[in-house]
């Protein structure tokens, strides 16, 4: 018996080795003649009642070479392979779900329609057939047919060793390719919306409303980023898409909404590496009367219910550290108080890090952080208390006003969610946020705008509240085993060709 993974030229000796110019205009005929016989190789529908899983499943009774008698079933799905074996035919077809095979022959389905399948069934195009399903010597779930449709004729063919497809321009430009090759792609994009549909359900079970806040913004506020800037043409003014959806949230709660959240996309103008894309998927919440111990909470009740929904078998232990206490550990220094001091890069620089001379404090803390201690971050770990110098929207410990009630949580070394005790002191936000100016002033692009009306809002009074942001991108790949960003969003940037 022929090889099971055969190409298009051993299904089509036309084909072989031609120029793809050629073979497209091959198939562009063969649409062609099919129109011209009063067939449409584009039917705009074809009801199907079951899909190729629930298929195998019903019949998954059969024996070897049994055959469920008096039973009709209808399949549509991509041609796969295709193995000619003169008078009849192995193919395999798949569609969303699963894969099976049919078994095509002449005495069947009678001389005519037989050769008319021969001569105008190519790999990648989309069919339907019918027949009675049976269980062949080896043991494969196949359909003997005695009807077929073509759905859809392809004009291009799958491409050379398409099995197994590995380059990964190929995998992430043409994406569609990539999702036909590797059943694995697929089922990680399953699992992501599993898991964003988890997060949904288990938010709303908690009483909170999901809302929608804008992508367009006057100011790219709630968050340490550059934007991406666009201009409005009938309003002749520019906007920004927005780096972050909290400030907007935060006016919500001020309205009375008191538990809030939204999915969606945020955009950073920033670099692209192996956990960056310059959009990507965040989850925003807010929770009136909560800080930020019932943030860590809801956190870890989320990507446990998101782990349990895709059977996910990541360690999910979490432990809470304070921030200082970990550099202390991995570095042997106290460093909180020479936060602001502009003398911390004199203390470090013994480590060797990667560093400009006279650095600021917070890049060299943040450099500290990076390569002293997250590499040890591989469990679950609430990592707290940052300098409220570096946090200028988050609540200060009342007792310590040297620190921000703020959070970030790692897990595998990277960092999944982030959430304060939100400031709501309207006074304590200007100052904040005037000192956002200063930075820029020195030469800072990544800080936060003056906000006058986020201001206002605060003055009319927001109540004690607790925010939670989760990345969704960097969860699906903790909870689904991928190590690149990219493994999960369906199209991420890429530079051009």
């Amino acid at each position: 018996m022929q090889n099971k993974e055969q190409t298009s030229a051993e299904q089509n000796p036309t084909e072989n080795a031609a120029p793809i110019e050629q073979i497209m205009q091959q198939r562009k005929q063969k649409a062609k003649d099919l129109a011209k016989m009063g067939i449409d190789p584009y039917p705009a529908r074809y009801k199907c009642e079951k899909n190729i899983s629930a298929l195998q499943q019903e019949f998954s009774y059969l024996e070897k070479e049994q055959m469920a008698e008096n039973t009709h079933v209808k399949a549509a799905g991509r041609v796969m392979t295709y193995r000619n074996m003169g008078k009849a035919a192995f193919i395999d077809i798949r569609d969303g779900y699963g894969k099976i095979q049919i078994y095509v022959r002449a005495d069947k389905l009678g001389a005519e329609q037989y050769k008319l399948f021969k001569d105008m069934v190519d790999l990648s195009d989309i069919i339907a057939v019918e027949g009675m399903p049976f269980r062949t010597k080896t043991n494969e779930l196949s359909i003997m047919v005695d009807k077929w449709q073509m759905l859809t004729k392809a004009f291009r063919p799958l491409p050379e060793k398409w099995h197994g497809l590995k380059d990964i321009e190929t995998r992430y430009r043409q994406r569609y390719l990539d999702l036909i090759a590797n059943n694995e792609v697929k089922d990680v994009f399953i699992k992501r919306g599993q898991i964003i549909s988890a997060i949904r359900r288990k938010l709303e079970d908690l009483n909170f409303i999901e809302v929608e806040t804008p992508v367009l913004q006057s100011l790219a506020g709630g968050a340490n980023a550059r934007p991406f800037v666009t201009h409005h043409n009938a309003l002749d003014i520019s906007l920004f898409l927005r780096i972050a959806p909290e400030l907007f949230l935060k006016r919500l709660v001020v309205g009375g909404m008191e538990r809030v959240f939204e999915m969606g996309r945020n955009f950073r103008n920033e670099g692209i590496d192996k956990n960056h894309n310059p959009e990507f998927t965040m989850m925003e919440l807010y929770q009136a009367y909560a800080d930020y111990n019932d943030m860590m909470d809801i956190t870890e009740t989320l990507i446990k219910t998101a782990a349990e929904k895709i059977g996910s078998q990541v360690n999910l232990n979490f432990r809470r550290a304070k921030l200082f206490d970990l550099i202390k550990e991995y570095t042997g220094l106290e460093l909180l108080q020479y936060v602001e001091t502009g003398k911390m890069y004199d203390v470090v620089k013994h480590l060797n890090l990667d560093l400009p001379e006279n650095a600021p404090d917070k890049k060299v803390l943040d450099q500290v952080f990076d390569e002293k201690v997250v590499p040890h971050l591989t469990e679950p770990t609430f990592v707290m208390d940052y300098p409220a110098i570096y946090s200028p929207l988050s609540k200060v410990k009342f007792e310590n006003p040297e620190i921000a009630e703020r959070f970030e949580l790692y897990i595998r070394g990277m960092e999944i969610a982030n959430a304060y005790s939100e400031l709501n002191d309207p006074e304590l936000q200007k100052l904040r946020f005037s000192q956002q100016m200063e930075a820029k002033k020195k030469g800072d692009d990544e800080v936060m705008p003056f906000d006058e009306d986020f201001i206002f809002a605060l003055e009319q009074g927001l109540p004690p509240t607790g925010g939670l942001g989760i990345g969704i991108d960097r969860l699906v790949m903790i909870l689904t085993g991928v190590e690149s960003i990219r493994e999960v969003i369906t199209f991420p940037a890429m530079r051009p060709e």
